[in-house]
């Protein structure tokens, strides 16, 4: 039942949005008519090794005092980094709450792009497994927990689908996921969505030719030359990953095809609303036959918005430190190693 969770109890708190962000529309485009909050004073850069020699940048945020809580390890959606709006909101509010916050900046994002000569895509897990195992130590002794924002989320359930990696994370949360990259690819490119999908196919393009990208002169001519996002994907992203073309990249990285390998604890919060995923992609799927996944589909809140009337707070991410604290993932402020 939408604004229930299907596995859970108690049922987070309710989601009224606030004036005037009514519509799915304006609860996505809210961040970016009146901005975000202030970035995090302070921070730790970190340069993630990866096999092949590239690098990952990532930003550490910590509280205060050291809460014994796991750490968090967020991953940016599609074309975006470790300053999406969105992701310094959910690290502002965590950290606050007494989690360290990491926000890795996959392969090729902006802060990345000076150390890494490739790129990321939608599931790309191994790229993920290797920058969590180049972590320090002190920063893994208490778990990680992974939550993923859009096409983060795709990444994240695809990696927890996949067992894990053999790393220590204790659970998982996708936010406004496109589960279905082929039912998102063509909702982008509805015509309602024009605006949204100009903005973004512009995005992509100047990602991936940022100086410093290793493209041949073919690859720099199909983004270039592409039309819509579909193109990008089938005449960029797949055959620079080897695959067949833009629907088999989507089947092979589509996180829906891996919910059924997870054994963590995890939560998908999604908006029925959101106008760049298609509701169906959620709705037709039997969340019963998934014990371990916790869903709260609510029938407002866009994409990656959640901007709710009772709270300045985006309500995803109160609801994402609600349900760490009751899995015991939360700050434990007097206990001893």
């Amino acid at each position: 039942m939408p604004g229930e969770p299907s596995n859970s109890s108690p049922s987070p708190p309710p989601f009224r949005e606030r004036a005037p962000w009514f519509g799915g529309d304006l609860q996505t485009l809210r961040n970016i008519i009146c901005g975000g909050p202030p970035e995090l004073l302070g921070g730790e850069r970190l340069l993630l090794a990866m096999p092949d020699g590239d690098r990952l940048a990532a930003r550490l945020d910590r509280p205060a005092m050291d809460t014994n809580a796991p750490l968090i390890v967020l991953a940016h959606g599609l074309a975006g980094s470790e300053a999406s709006r969105h992701g310094i909101a959910t690290a502002r509010y965590l950290v606050g709450q007494g989690w360290p916050v990491l926000r890795l900046n996959l392969r090729g994002s902006q802060p990345s792009r000076p150390t890494s000569g490739g790129r990321y895509h939608a599931g790309k897990t191994e790229d993920l497994a290797a920058a969590l195992r180049a972590l320090p130590a002190d920063l893994m002794r208490h778990g990680i927990v992974l939550v993923g924002n859009s096409l983060g989320g795709n990444l994240v359930l695809k990696f927890i689908g996949e067992g894990g990696h053999g790393l220590p994370v204790r659970a998982a949360v996708a936010v406004s996921t496109p589960i279905d990259l082929a039912a998102t690819c063509g909702r982008m490119m509805a015509p309602r969505n024009f605006a949204y999908h100009r903005y973004m196919l512009d995005q992509m393009k100047r990602e991936a030719l940022a100086p410093g990208a290793e493209l041949t002169t073919d690859e720099r001519a199909a983004i270039a030359g592409a039309r819509n996002v579909y193109e990008f994907d089938d005449r960029f992203v797949a055959p620079h990953f080897g695959y067949r073309g833009a629907d088999d990249y989507y089947e092979a990285n589509a996180a829906k095809n891996f919910l059924a390998g997870a054994t963590l604890p995890t939560l998908i919060l999604q908006a029925l609303d959101d106008p760049w995923i298609p509701a169906e992609c959620y709705t037709t799927v039997d969340w019963s036959r998934l014990p371990v996944i916790e869903t709260v589909l609510i029938p407002g809140g866009g994409h990656m918005g959640f901007h709710a009337a009772d709270s300045l707070t985006p309500w995803h991410d109160r609801v994402t430190a609600q349900w760490l604290q009751r899995k015991g993932l939360g700050r434990r402020l007097f206990e001893t190693e």
